[in-house]
């Protein structure tokens, strides 16, 4: 899925929480250049896992990086108002020069993260 894609650079913007500010469960940074390629990546990996037999994703590919997750979302308005400030703030650039594959094992103690392969993206 990775053939043919290159390397591309992103810039980060802004925070925000999934599913919402006031009840998060997972707070994130933005991506606000550079989406679209990633985008592209990520349809291109979502097709060829669809032909091996993967479901689709049902979700809109939304471009972020997860900074946490939260373990009992709850409301904190400290929070909200701390990612409203920081909806338009910008924090730099971050080149992609490789695809990982991931695998996540969950416990009560969080999840932990093993990359199984790795892709190197067209310089």
């Amino acid at each position: 899925a990775a053939a043919g894609h290159r390397a591309l650079e992103m810039r980060v913007g802004g925070l925000g929480a999934f599913p919402s500010a006031t009840r998060p469960r997972v707070l994130w940074a933005g991506i606000v250049g550079g989406g679209e390629a990633l985008a592209v990546l990520a349809a291109a990996v979502d097709e060829r896992l669809a032909a091996l037999g993967f479901p689709r994703e049902a979700r809109a590919f939304a471009p972020h990086i997860t900074l946490a997750r939260v373990r009992e979302p709850r409301r904190v308005p400290a929070l909200a108002d701390v990612l409203v400030a920081g909806s338009t703030r910008h924090f730099g650039r971050v080149a992609i020069d490789h695809v990982a594959l991931m695998r996540s094992d969950l416990s009560p103690r969080g999840a932990r993260y093993t990359a199984l392969a790795s892709v190197p993206l067209s310089p």
